[in-house]
């Protein structure tokens, strides 16, 4: 299987390069490609109303990459702020029918919280959201163990207390899903 990593609009290449490294770790089976190319956010997922973006309706964008693509998954990551139905945002959201996925770094930095920037930290929370949003979508839901990051978080400090790994019962599924039966 192969997972595509794909910038949408401005963003710094070593977030993306971390995030591959830290992927590459959490599925060493999986072959991990870094597209250079940079997608500009499509103008019809920004909400005036919000100064936010659909995370939704981007994923749907996605899907239309990955469809002429032929890769397995496709990632994409961004800087800009992202809000699903009935949400005041999100980190992240995943399509698992689909193989798309899409985090935000912006709310991941300590600075939009009015900390002080701390570039280890904000690279640990884009790693931990980007694994949970692709364990999505290799049919993985949200686990009821906070340590596991596949906990769902709806603020920083349960990003903050979660793991980058799965858990046991997640790692399991994953495996089962990966393969077709317990290694």
């Amino acid at each position: 299987m192969e997972i595509a990593i794909l910038r949408i609009g401005p963003l710094e290449e070593e977030i993306v390069e971390y995030i591959h490294e830290a992927l590459q770790k959490a599925f060493p089976e999986v072959t991990l490609t870094h597209l250079k190319v940079v997608i500009p956010l499509p103008s019809e997922v920004y909400n005036a109303l919000r100064d936010q973006y659909n995370s939704s309706v981007l994923l749907s964008k996605l899907r239309s990459l990955l469809a002429e693509s032929g890769m397995g998954r496709l990632l994409g990551v961004t800087e800009a702020d992202l809000y699903a139905s009935s949400l005041n945002f999100v980190f992240g959201e995943a399509h698992n029918l689909w193989g798309v996925a899409i985090i935000s770094v912006r709310r991941l930095r300590p600075e939009f919280y009015g900390q002080t920037p701390d570039k280890r930290l904000f690279l640990e929370r884009c790693a931990k959201e980007a694994i949970h949003e692709i364990g999505h979508t290799l049919g993985l839901g949200h686990c009821d163990n906070p340590k596991c990051v596949m906990f769902f978080s709806n603020d920083i400090q349960m990003v903050d207390v979660k793991d980058s790994k799965f858990c046991r019962r997640c790692w399991n599924q994953l495996t089962i899903y990966l393969h077709g039966h317990d290694d």
